[in-house]
Formats: structure tokens, sequence, C-alpha cells
């Protein structure tokens, strides 16, 4: 078996494989073993038939095309194993050249090879300051929450609608006069302020009694949802049939024994504080590392092939599909409520896979620009992560682990490392602000400061002379 590539542009690469006839004609036996039983010769039963005689009465060519599509599999597979070198990201366009019993079987296959990345600056890029800071009122927001959540529902008598009650109502829609469809309702329960219907439907019962009757008038948005109704002034009658209002119980330290593990309101606060400090620590970080990246990204030279994204943007669709069968749901009930095809929904994923390939690019890059290194402590949390996350032994989830497995396990958390790399040495700059100076400092790898004392110093007489221009 010979191996020859043809480089082409943009990344791109033409392998021409070569295989022994020996190999063919393996091939093709296997495919007459395979075939055998389904094929009818008069004089034989099933499957006993001898090759060259179904050659003879179909053609020789009967058993080639399964032989050549076998062997075109098995080689190429081959050799991508042994020419590691070769690093392929997309699935071949395989082209048979020659396919005779008795000659060597040559095919063809264009494939994208994975760019080389001209890495752009990656130290101290300058990223916008996010403040983490938990405030009072946020604490507070959470406790009434949890108070809402524990609250009591109490009928009210003796008052009309407030703000937060809960009024329960028949109503019914009238467009021009007419009733129209999915405008009626009974025994509605409408909490006040919670902006469920449209307009100010819900202000309009402040004020009301129990037993009232009330027409509310309103006007459907001009997007809404049903085309028939948007836009249109609609009057609903509306009858109240009871009021009832949601208590909550008080912040206090008997309120936070029950909802938490903690005997006081202060320790119960400062918990929340805690886990909202380290909500905002992460997303902040995670929006740091999202603007660093974009940032290289953007500073950055990359010749990404298209095979590369259609093989990428493919491969995110099949995992959706495998997430959704996860839910109990299947790609064609899927695509069928959408009216999507898998042509489309591949078509939809390539800004995704382009921004998906660039991220992971960039960041080997990083990783070996930066010598990372990952120790098989590190190799080891990984494997006992994804235990616990599938509830499976250690030793035994490490036993599954092929080589392949773990290089891909190693490169993934080099590349997790490089990104905590980037977002360690970068540099936070307050609030963008609007002077031109702060302009400058908006982009991505650039200090103005620096920048500025690269700048040759200008005479004063000049700085005057403009001063007095603009003046």
């Amino acid at each position: 078996m010979s191996l020859k590539v043809e480089k082409l542009e943009h990344n791109m690469a033409k392998l021409t494989i070569e295989a022994g006839a020996d190999e063919l004609e393996k091939a093709i036996n296997n495919a007459y073993l395979k075939n055998r039983s389904k094929i009818t010769v008069p004089g034989f039963r099933r499957g006993k038939a001898p090759r060259k005689l179904i050659e003879k009465m179909y053609g020789s060519e009967v058993f080639l095309d399964e032989a050549s599509r076998e062997l075109m599999n098995d080689a190429y597979a081959r050799e991508m194993s042994e020419n590691k070198e070769l690093e392929v990201v997309s699935r071949p366009k395989g082209d048979v050249v020659q396919l005779e019993a008795g000659k060597p079987f040559i095919f063809t296959a264009e494939v994208a090879l994975k760019p080389e990345v001209e890495l752009g600056k990656y130290k101290g890029i300058k990223v916008t300051k996010i403040d983490t800071s938990v405030s009072d009122e946020e604490v507070d927001a959470e406790v009434d929450r949890e108070r809402d959540k524990n609250s009591r529902i109490n009928d009210v008598e003796g008052r009309a609608i407030q703000d937060k009650d809960i009024a329960t109502i028949d109503f019914e829609g009238f467009i021009d006069g007419e009733a129209f469809d999915g405008g009626k309702g009974e025994d509605h329960d409408l909490e006040i302020g919670s902006h469920s219907f449209i307009g100010d439907f819900e202000e309009q019962l402040i004020g009301k009694n129990k037993d009232e009757d009330v027409e509310v008038n309103v006007t459907f948005p001009e997007d809404y949802h049903e085309k028939s109704l948007a836009g249109k002034p609609a009057l609903f009658k509306v009858h109240i049939k009871n009021i009832k209002e949601k208590v909550m119980p008080e912040a206090d330290d008997e309120f936070a024994s029950d909802v938490s593990e903690f005997s006081t309101l202060k320790e119960y606060k400062d918990s929340i504080r805690e886990r909202l400090q380290k909500n905002k620590e992460a997303d902040a970080r995670a929006k740091k590392e999202d603007e660093l990246i974009k940032a290289l990204i953007d500073d950055s030279n990359m010749d990404i092939p298209d095979a590369m994204v259609e093989t990428q943007a493919e491969q995110m669709v099949e995992n959706y599909a495998m997430n959704l069968q996860s839910q109990g749901l299947s790609m064609e009930q899927y695509m069928k409520y959408t009216g999507m095809n898998f042509a489309t929904m591949t078509e939809q994923m390539k800004e995704s896979a382009r921004t998906n390939i660039q991220t992971r690019l960039v960041l080997e890059a990083v990783a070996k620009a930066e010598n990372i290194e990952v120790t098989d402590e590190e190799i080891d949390k990984e494997i006992q992560d994804t235990a616990n996350r599938y509830r499976m032994e250690f030793d035994k989830l490490k036993e599954m682990l092929t080589d392949s497995d773990k290089e891909t396990m190693t490169k993934d958390i080099s590349v997790r490392k490089a990104a905590d790399f980037l977002v360690d040495n970068a540099k936070e700059t307050a609030a963008k602000k609007t002077s031109a100076k702060a302009k400058k400092a908006d982009e991505p790898g650039e200090d103005p400061d620096e920048a500025e004392e690269d700048k040759p110093k200008k005479k004063k007489v000049t700085k005057k002379k403009t001063e007095a221009e603009e003046e």
C-alpha cells in the first residue's frame, strides 16, 4: 500500500492511496461471502453458488462496488493511523481512479488539513473590568424570592383589588363587537402586576371589587403571535369572582431556619451573598475569557478550509440529535416540527462551527507557545470527574479509555489551561469612556499608555500652534 500527498490551496490536500491487487481480491471475496445468500442461481441452493459462476451470470463487477467501498474505508483508516503527521480535520471526499480485478486499487481522497496559526499578541490583552460586588438590594431580592415561594394565599374580604393580589376572573374578549377564538376563560387566577395579560389589562382591575363586572379596553401588540389579532383594539368583559392576597412570611431568624441550614437571618443572608458573589465571579471570568479569545482571534491569522467548517457543523448537528434522543425526541420528529432538514441545520451551524474552530486553534497555539503541560494527576482528575458524571467507577473507566481517548483528554485539558493563562495574564481596564485615549484602550491587544510612550514627542511650539488653530 502506498500514499501520495498533494498539497492544495487553503489547507486542502489530495491523497492518492494505492492498495495491492491481492487486497482488492480479498475485498471482492469478502463481498461475495457477505452477499451470496441473497443471490439466486439455478441448480444451487441459496448461498452455495460459486463466486465465478455468479460473476459470469451477473457480470464481473457484481461484487466490485461493495469491495471498493470496504477497501477504501479500510485503506484510508490504515493510512491515517500510520501517518499521524497528517492532521486531517474533515471527512474525506473519495473518488475511484482504478478499480479492476487483478490490478491495484487506486483512489483519491480530498481532505482538509489542520491550519497553522500565526498567533497574535496573547499576553496582556485589554479586557473590560466587570464589577462583581453584591449589593444589599440583591441579597434582599433573593430573600424576597424565597419568601414568595413560601407565602400563603388568603381570601380577601372588605377591600378592592390591589397590586400583587390574585384575582379569580371569568372573561371574554370582543373585537368590533364579535367574540374571537381564544379570548374566553373561566376561573382564571390572574396575579395583578405579573403582566401575563396584554397591555394594562391587569392595572384596569385595580380598585375593583369582588362580584363586580368590569369592561377592560386594550389593544393587541403589533407583533402579537396571532396575526389576526395583532394591532387590533379589543374589549374584554370581566367578572371578578374572588380576590386573594399573597402573604409572605417575615424575614427573620425563624424564617431563615425554616428555609435553610442556618439559625439566623444574618447567617442566611451571608450565605446568599457568598453564593451570588461566586456566581458573579464565575460569570465575569467567562465573559472575560470570551472577550480575550475574540480579541486573540481577531489579532491572529489562520486559513480555515471550508471542508473543516462543514465537518464541524455536521458533527454539531449529530451531537444535537444525540441530545434530543436522550430527551426522548428523535431527529425526524424535531425536523417535522421545525420544518428543517439536515442540510439547513448544518448551514445554520456553520458560523458557530467556525468560531469553535478558531477558538480551539488559538488556544492550542497558546498552549504550544507557553509549553503548557498536563500532569498525570490532572488526567486522573478529569477521569474521576467523568466517572462521577456517569456514575461509573474510576478504575473501570480508566481501563476503558484508549490511547486516542487519553490524547484527546490531554489536549482538552491543555486548551482549558491556555484559556486560564489568557485570563490570568490579561489587563483589566475600567468601564469604557468616550475620550480618544479610552477609545484607543478598547482596541484589543493595545495599551494606550504604552502606545503613548512609543510615540515621538511633539515640540511644544507645534502643540501650541495646534491649540491656537483650534481656538
